[in-house]
């Protein structure tokens, strides 16, 4: 038995002094990898939607594209 594979890739991160304490405070020590997942992939997610605003298609402005 023994735990299900959590599907994720361990990684180092060093964050400003006082940021752990700040996330501590909102959500606990045993939710702060959990909180830092979430948030990482919320801002991915966000920049990843305004990139693509900000980029025209494929094809856009040429014969093909039209």
């Amino acid at each position: 038995m023994g735990r299900p594979p959590l599907n994720v890739k361990t990684m180092n991160v060093r964050l400003p002094e006082g940021v752990p304490e700040r996330i501590d405070a909102l959500v606990g020590n045993r939710r702060r990898a959990e909180f830092i997942r979430d948030a990482v992939v919320a801002e991915l997610e966000r920049r990843e939607a305004g990139s693509s605003k900000a980029k025209p298609p494929a094809g856009a402005g040429t014969p093909e594209g039209a």
